[in-house]
């Protein structure tokens, strides 16, 4: 059995293949990155999946594309477990920007590749390697453009008073907007980006009111500035996305490289599909 998964943030897909290339099974766990979770909790989430556990000593070949995985350490971190929990398996872990180029560019062709998700990141791809010119310090620091980019601008701008009075209603009966029930879940418990992210929705949702108009079209040239702009050939090749927030944004951010005189290529909500596809060309 082969496993293959794209594993960001908030949530894991994973798809399973006989040995020629036939699904098993298609199943989802919560987000496994490895920089904001504990052993722990990584463990518990792959035991309280059916199909995971059932399945755990049939699997062979493990291929894992992860928020998060971006360094040795982190990519030994989930090794480690996934020897524990595959016993049987040979696991290959690499970040998810991987994911994002083989589910969206062919071998051979040249493109720059970004994730627009809860967290954000953009690469080159010159048909054959991966480069990028920016290393990510995580969600507090960058990220721009991402769901918990949007959510973090949100809840400044609530509390700073900075948001229309007619939209803060709004966003006050939507969520809970308490200060030690946000502080509680950015500083005490898992996953204070997928938190952050969560606010994205009503962003999305209030997309025409002209404050989040502004804010979406504001943090998407933020993230075109800092992240498409470092490749010399930003205006020259096809520029891919893939991420929740690039699919919901989808016409914003068209409109954002049309701006820019970059070239649209490929938009995907999630990358799974174009990972089995690239998959089952070398088994």
């Amino acid at each position: 059995m082969i496993l293959i998964v794209d594993s960001g943030a908030t949530k894991s897909d994973w798809i399973a293949l006989d040995e020629k290339g036939e699904q098993l099974f298609l199943t989802q766990t919560l987000g496994l990155s490895p920089e904001v979770l504990t052993r722990e909790v990584i463990e518990d989430r792959l035991a309280n999946n059916f199909e995971l556990s059932k399945n755990r000593t049939e699997v062979r070949q493990l291929f894992f594309y992860g928020a998060g995985c971006g360094t040795d350490r982190m990519k030994n971190f989930l090794k480690a477990i996934f020897k524990d929990f595959f016993p049987n398996a040979k696991a290959e872990v690499r970040e998810d920007t991987f994911a994002a180029i083989y589910s969206t560019t062919k071998i051979g062709r040249q493109g720059i590749v970004c994730i627009l998700g809860t967290g954000s990141n953009c690469s080159y791809y010159d048909g054959h390697q991966l480069i990028q010119k920016v290393t990510s310090l995580g969600y507090i620091l960058m990220d721009d453009g991402s769901g918990n980019f949007f959510g973090r601008k949100l809840l400044r701008d609530y509390y700073f008073h900075k948001m229309p009075q007619d939209l803060g209603i709004k966003f006050a009966k939507e969520y809970d907007l308490d200060a030690d029930v946000i502080k509680e879940h950015l500083y005490k418990q898992p996953n204070p980006n997928t938190y952050l992210a969560t606010f994205a929705r009503f962003i999305i949702e209030n997309k025409e009111h002209p404050y989040c108009k502004g804010v979406i079209e504001k943090g998407l040239q933020q993230f075109v500035n800092n992240y498409i702009m470092q490749f010399e050939l930003a205006t020259k090749v096809p520029i891919s996305f893939v991420g929740s927030i690039a699919h919901f944004l989808q016409d914003e951010l068209e409109a954002c490289l049309e701006r820019n005189d970059l070239i649209l290529g490929v938009i995907r909500r999630r990358p799974i599909e174009g990972l089995v596809e690239f998959h089952k060309e070398t088994i």
